[in-house]
């Protein structure tokens, strides 16, 4: 289909749902017109149309957060879209990873958890990104990266110790704790080795996928 294909509605926009590639969340929804998409599959990069200002805007033009181009769908009447992103920051104006951060049900069970429970896995990324940088007296973080690639690769080992005897104590309050630390201390890890957490995920995402042999 091309871009004049598609159904624009009396004010020549078509909405745009952003996703997360790798993570699949939803990053925002906003409008395009038939420029701002041409634009965006020019330079790969999302390009929207202010309702508001009535003009064209590069995401992350000021702020640096822009959004790299995966792919982008259309549905099957050809009046909506998906665009599928690796953002290089948050994509909510007020710092969040998401537009999407509240909840009009209130409290959840765990049993309805959603993609956008780990919104936070992002944020604790770049807190412990920012900890390596600035280095602030006192912080545990900035322990482990003071200590080295030893240090932490030993705390990994130890946690992941400590996981599975509470798995073989059969033990479910020790091992949330146990398995939080884990996680904690692979993401110190990956920030070492400077392997962004979107990289594990992506490979997941591939596994799920039919004969990915998962």
């Amino acid at each position: 289909m091309k871009i004049e294909d598609l159904k624009f509605d009396s004010n020549g926009l078509i909405p745009a749902v952003v996703q997360d590639a790798s993570t699949l969340e939803v990053l925002t929804v906003a409008y395009m017109n038939e420029e701002s998409l041409s634009k965006t599959l020019e330079t790969r990069e999302t390009w929207f149309y202010s309702r508001s200002r009535q003009e064209l805007w590069h995401k992350g033009a000021t702020s640096g957060n822009t959004q790299k181009i995966v792919e982008i769908k259309y549905d099957c009447d050809g009046d909506s879209l998906v665009v599928l992103v690796e953002p290089a920051g948050p994509a909510c104006h007020t710092g969040a990873v998401s537009c999407f951060t509240e909840s009009l049900i209130g409290e959840r069970s765990t049993e309805n958890t959603t993609l956008t429970d780990f919104a936070f896995m992002l944020e604790l990324e770049k807190t412990i990104r920012e900890r390596e940088q600035d280095m602030p007296e006192g912080a545990y973080t900035t322990y482990l990266f003071e200590k080295g690639v030893d240090k932490i690769l030993k705390k990994v080992g130890e946690e992941a110790a400590e996981v599975i005897i509470a798995a073989k104590n059969r033990d479910p309050e020790e091992l949330k704790w146990e398995a939080a630390d884990l996680l904690y201390h692979l993401m110190v890890l990956l920030q070492e080795q400077k392997l962004p957490l979107k990289d594990v995920l992506g490979v997941l995402n591939k596994r799920k996928k039919p004969g990915a042999g998962e």
